[in-house]
C-alpha cells in the first residue's frame, strides 16, 4: 500500500492533501507500520457512515468541516480542533454535515 509519507520525508501539510469527493469518502494513508496507521479522511457533505466497531484503539482529530460522531450512543460535535479517543470495540457512527476532514490514527491491536 502506498503512503503519502515515505523516508526520508517526515512531514507534510495536511491542508495540501484535502480532496473532497462529490459524494462518499476519500481516504489517504499517510503512514503505516506494525504499530500504527495514520489516515486522512475526507467526507462529502451529507455522507453517513453506519455504526461499526474496530478491534483497535483510535483517535480522530478534526481538520476542517463539521459533523457528528456518535460514540457509544453519545453524540459528539465535530469541528476543527476537536480530538476524540475511541477505545477498541466501541460502537461508533459518523454523519458529515459539511465537507469534513479528519486524521484517524489506529493503534496496534490490543
Amino acid at each position: 500500500m502506498a503512503t503519502l509519507i515515505t523516508p526520508p520525508t517526515t512531514t507534510l501539510q495536511l491542508h495540501d492533501h484535502l480532496e473532497f469527493p462529490d459524494s462518499g469518502v476519500l481516504s489517504k494513508v499517510l503512514w503505516k507500520d506494525a504499530t500504527c496507521q495514520y489516515t486522512l479522511f475526507c467526507l462529502a457533505a451529507g455522507t453517513e457512515i453506519s455504526e461499526h466497531t474496530s478491534t483497535r484503539n483510535a483517535t480522530v482529530q478534526v481538520i476542517s468541516g463539521s459533523g457528528t460522531l456518535t460514540l457509544e450512543g453519545q453524540p459528539i460535535t465535530l469541528e476543527p480542533g476537536v480530538f476524540v479517543l475511541m477505545l477498541a470495540n466501541a460502537p461508533h457512527a459518523l454523519d458529515a454535515t459539511t465537507n469534513l476532514a479528519f486524521l484517524l490514527t489506529l493503534s496496534a491491536e490490543g
